[in-house]
């Protein structure tokens, strides 16, 4: 645990994240644009940088947890930026969620100062990153991620490598398309549970209790693959399973809202592509 930390946004998650390295050994630097927002590290004893040059000046592994890419930019390059400052060997970790090309163009930008570059966005929210089990999904070089892994230890209980640059950040907008896109369905959901005279509130609890049995969406990613399942793969009988359960209460879904003159768009469309989705399609969708 020889490499300074420093972090660079401390938003609804950026701080309890840099919280978790209050007491690392080899010591942290925070910044941020919001004075208020340093307050409570610096009681605790904490460095409080003004600038993100000075945050580079003074650690090795640096996180930066701002608004958008634009914010990430002028972070990394702007005239008081890291760049401006870090020594070659500094490892850049981006946990904002950004565009798909943005970290490997930073990280071409970072090159050209000996600074490694590393995509890092994160899952699990600001409960998670309190608690320090957030999921790091990160994009980098084997070097780079060997300094970072420790620090990322910190507010993380998976650290996931899942490439070179830009296959975290890839790999967190394909998990927040299963997030916002179940968000949309819950919406449905209700307004059918509603109109039904369901209890929602008490609908919300089961919910979260069978996902927390069940394991929600990601039960189902046991593939590494997203082609149709060979007929010899053993998973294909479960989904196949798993695809009639679901055709049959989707239909059931989708009769009781038309009973009820509810639209259910989300689960029309479940109900057509769930074979596909399984990797279980039918005949019919093998020929399109």
């Amino acid at each position: 645990m020889t490499a300074r930390a420093g972090f660079i946004g401390l938003g609804n998650i950026g701080k309890p994240m840099a919280r978790r390295l209050t007491d690392w050994p080899a010591g942290l630097t925070v910044c941020d644009a919001v004075p208020a927002a340093t307050e409570s590290f610096a009681a605790r004893g904490v460095h409080v940088a003004a600038t993100p040059a000075e945050v580079a000046e003074r650690s090795d592994v640096i996180s930066i947890m701002v608004r958008d890419d634009a914010q990430v930019t002028d972070v990394l390059t702007g005239a008081d930026g890291i760049l401006s400052t870090a020594a070659p060997g500094t490892v850049v970790a981006i946990h904002s969620t950004v565009e798909a090309d943005t970290p490997a163009r930073l990280a071409e930008a970072a090159a050209a100062h000996g600074v490694h570059v590393i995509d890092a966005p994160v899952s699990g929210g600001a409960m998670g990153a309190a608690a320090g089990t957030l999921a790091v999904m990160v994009g980098g070089s084997d070097e780079a991620v060997a300094i970072a892994r420790e620090p990322l230890g910190a507010f993380a209980s998976l650290v996931a490598h899942l490439g070179p640059v830009g296959a975290g950040t890839r790999a967190k907008l394909a998990r927040n398309l299963i997030t916002f896109a179940s968000y949309g369905a819950v919406g449905e959901a209700l307004r059918l549970a509603e109109a039904a005279g369901v209890d929602l509130a008490l609908l919300g609890e089961v919910v979260r209790h069978s996902d927390r049995v069940t394991g929600g969406p990601g039960a189902v990613m046991l593939r590494d693959t997203a082609a149709a399942l060979g007929a010899d793969d053993g998973l294909r009988p479960i989904f196949e399973h798993t695809r009639g359960l679901g055709e049959k209460d989707l239909q059931l879904a989708l009769e009781l809202g038309r009973d009820l003159g509810v639209d259910l768009p989300f689960a029309a469309l479940a109900h057509e592509h769930l074979g596909a989705a399984l990797g279980v399609p039918h005949p019919r969708e093998d020929q399109r």
